[in-house]
Order: structure tokens, then C-alpha cells, then sequence
């Protein structure tokens, strides 16, 4: 398939690093001129090009462009009737994307992470999920999301991700001062956490590790008491609200 990326930054490049090795063609545009030009030295199906060129040259296009610059680096360009485009830009809705890019078809809004370069990522896709799945799903898991509402809820939801590997380095960090081997520590409690999550519920894990006094159990209630629970809730409303 001849693909075409437009913006290349930190998501939209990992993107790329997802596709190559799978059959296609790979045009980048050279807006971001450092990143293209590395991925066109390390893989030989990408190549770079203005944004027009990108545009002209693809069946499916991706659009990873900071939402404050869209408007006016999509507004100059010519999108072609029956091309599929794909936004990663969590920000601007489907319809704004839409009107930005007919007579294209806006056929899916997709929201990777940058893991989605080594596979194994987790993926939001809302629209045409088939498409995402078939570029992405047999290396990543690809969760469809039914509307732009609870898209926006995923989107909100997603950002545990940051607090949870605070807490993670923080235990690192205190832990770092008494092991022997401080990235020994850090990379035990980064695989325990990441491999337990990945083997059972949130409920079944707890479960699991509510021994009465338990190490586990004592930890848990004491951020609960200091009201990690409540003030995490909180946080999820106000940007669900902002």
C-alpha cells in the first residue's frame, strides 16, 4: 500500500517505525525535516517529500500535525476524491478533520502511543477500524470506541499512564537508595507491574493482593487515606470538562 504521512513528530514518527517492514510504500513529508530524514536513511521503503507530493502519492494518509498547525498546512492542499485519511491528532474532532481534508475520506480517528514502533501497544480507533486493524492489528491490539464521546473518555482515562509510572519511579527512586544496582531496581518493579497488569483484572489483582497486612494491602490503604483515589476521579472530570 502507498502511504503517506504528514507531520513527524514523536507519535507519527513511531508510526512509521510500525509500518515499515510490512509491504509498503512510505512517503514522509519533510516538514520535520531531522525525523524524515532519519527514517529515510535507516529504512529503504520511506522516502520524503513536500506535503503536496505526500498527498498525490497515497491510498491512505496520516495526519500527525500539532492541532494549532492543521488548518493552515492542510488548507493549502489538494486531497484527492476516494483516498482514505487517518487523523492522529486527539484534539481536533472528526468533522473538523473532515472539512480539512475533502474530498478525502476521513476514515478513521486513531490514537497510538509511541510503544506502537516495537508493536505490542495498545491503540484507540474510532470510524474505520477495519483499516486500522489490518495496518496495525497484527502486532498491536486495537480497541474500537463507538463515538467521539467516549473517545474523549478513553483520551482522558489514558493519561493514568503518567501518574502510574510516577508512582513506579518514585518507588524506583527510594528503592535505588538502598539496592546495590540501582536500573536492577528500577527495571524489577517497571516488569512486575507491567507483566502483573497485562495477566488479570484490576479487580482479580487486587484481590489477589489484598493479604490481610500484607506489604501490598498496608501501601494501598495508605494512599487511599491520603486520598490518591478521589483526587485521581477528580482529575479524570476536570479534563473531561476542560
Amino acid at each position: 500500500m502507498d502511504i503517506g504521512v504528514i507531520g513527524l513528530g514523536e507519535i507519527a514518527t513511531a508510526v512509521v517505525e510500525s509500518l515499515v517492514n510490512q509491504g509498503h510504500s512510505l512517503k514522509v513529508s519533510e516538514r520535520s525535516a531531522h525525523n524524515a530524514g532519519r527514517l529515510a536513511e535507516c529504512y529503504s521503503e520511506v522516502s520524503v517529500a513536500a506535503n503536496q507530493r505526500v498527498v498525490d502519492d497515497s491510498e491512505v494518509v496520516f495526519i500527525g500535525l500539532i492541532e494549532t498547525a492543521a488548518a493552515d498546512v492542510l488548507g493549502v492542499l489538494q486531497f484527492k476524491q476516494g483516498q482514505q485519511v487517518v487523523s492522529l491528532m486527539a484534539r481536533l474532532s472528526a468533522p473538523q478533520v473532515a472539512g480539512l481534508v475533502a474530498p478525502a475520506q476521513l476514515a478513521a480517528r486513531m490514537i497510538p502511543f509511541p510503544t506502537i514502533a516495537k508493536g505490542g501497544s495498545a491503540i484507540l480507533s474510532y470510524g474505520d477500524t477495519d483499516l486500522v486493524e489490518s495496518l496495525f492489528g497484527s502486532r498491536n491490539q486495537v480497541f474500537s470506541v463507538a463515538d467521539e464521546d467516549e473517545l474523549q473518555a478513553y483520551l482522558c482515562a489514558q493519561a493514568v499512564l503518567s501518574p502510574a509510572v510516577n508512582l513506579v519511579g518514585e518507588a524506583a527512586s527510594w528503592l535505588s537508595q538502598q539496592a546495590s544496582d540501582p536500573e536492577s531496581a528500577e527495571r524489577f518493579l517497571r516488569t512486575l507491574v507491567g507483566t502483573s497488569l497485562l495477566d488479570a483484572s484490576c479487580d482479580a489483582l487486587l484481590q489477589s493482593l489484598d493479604t490481610p497486612g500484607g506489604y501490598n494491602q498496608r501501601l494501598r490503604r495508605h494512599l487511599q487515606e491520603a486520598g490518591i483515589n478521589s483526587h485521581l476521579r477528580q482529575g479524570l472530570d476536570n479534563l473531561q470538562g476542560g
